[in-house]
């Protein structure tokens, strides 16, 4: 072949099948059965509020883009997940004007900010999430039991104040006061492992992270079914850590971000001053990813170690 037939082309050089709104549309499809759950535990408020953000995320994505002269992209589906997981972080009795707020706030500050989807270094729908914290802690820590409706505590919140820690049975169904995503650890477990399936997700940052959440808690004496069952744990673990924009690209950085991960989650919820700390260890190793991605870095074809 001579030098006249090459061409040369800017990367990507090894393509696949897979598009930006198939790869969002598996994560839905694996979001439905816990949003499901939501509602049937929690009623037309948790489908509200899912809709709420939603409608405000791809909204704000939309509004932006064009002020941004630049193409709107909300067909990918992006927007919807962001909208979707931070329902799910939310609690049933969220009025529906904050709810909108943080969805704009996780699309204008988590994603946009940075140059749109690909770019942004946290967790879009947790950058929401953190701010909704802030700017309103009462409404983010009132919670309301599926069963009766009536504000109580969550079951992390209850074993951290109270010394009272509820049934396995009721965390792995889910009918437990808590966040719309807290309602069913079997259901998101289910999602991960069809996340997994569908080659969507790297397993190595959900058992590494739940892994050492386990290991970690039965050497400092705790109960870590209960922990791993407990609060947003299984949704952070499949749905948020597992972030490809903003975790590790490499095997072992990946399971260096799902120990590290684990770790804070561990060091929050018993030493710290919130009963849960999902939020927190994800935006945490978000930070740590660029270092971890320089560390942490495969050998190239035919390199040769310094002596």
């Amino acid at each position: 072949m001579g030098y006249g037939n090459l061409i040369v082309s800017s990367s990507p050089h090894i393509r696949s099948e897979e598009t930006v709104q198939r790869i969002m549309l598996d994560v839905i499809i694996a979001l439905l059965p816990a949003t499901a759950a939501s509602i049937y535990f929690f009623g037309m408020r948790a489908l509200a509020i899912t809709i709420t953000s939603i409608v405000a995320a791809v909204a704000a994505e939309a509004v932006i883009q064009k002020i941004r002269n630049k193409p709107v992209t909300i067909n990918d589906g992006s927007a919807v997940i962001t909208g979707l997981l931070l329902a799910l972080t939310l609690s049933p009795a969220m009025p529906l004007w904050m709810v909108a707020v943080g969805a704009v706030v996780a699309i204008g500050i988590g994603k946009q900010v940075y140059g749109g989807l690909g770019c942004n270094p946290f967790n879009p729908a947790l950058v929401g999430r953190a701010f909704l914290i802030v700017s309103f802690p009462v409404h983010m820590t009132t919670w309301l039991s599926p069963v009766d409706g009536v504000t109580s505590a969550t079951p992390l919140g209850m074993i951290k104040m109270e010394g009272i820690k509820t049934g396995y049975m009721e965390l792995f169904i889910g009918n437990v006061g808590g966040s719309l995503g807290e309602t069913s650890a079997l259901l998101l477990i289910l999602g991960g492992l069809y996340l997994i399936y569908r080659g969507i997700i790297d397993w190595r940052i959900p058992v590494f992270y739940l892994g050492t959440v386990a290991a970690m808690t039965m050497v400092l004496g705790h109960d870590p079914l209960f922990h791993l069952l407990a609060g947003g744990l299984m949704l952070g673990a499949f749905f948020m850590a597992t972030d490809m924009v903003t975790t590790p690209i490499t095997p072992v950085g990946r399971i260096v971000f799902g120990i590290g991960a684990g770790v804070l989650v561990v060091i929050i919820r018993l030493y710290g001053g919130y009963p849960e700390g999902v939020l927190f260890s994800i935006l945490l190793m978000n930070i740590f990813t660029p270092i971890i991605d320089k560390f942490i870095r495969p050998r190239l074809y035919g390199e040769v170690k310094a002596k």
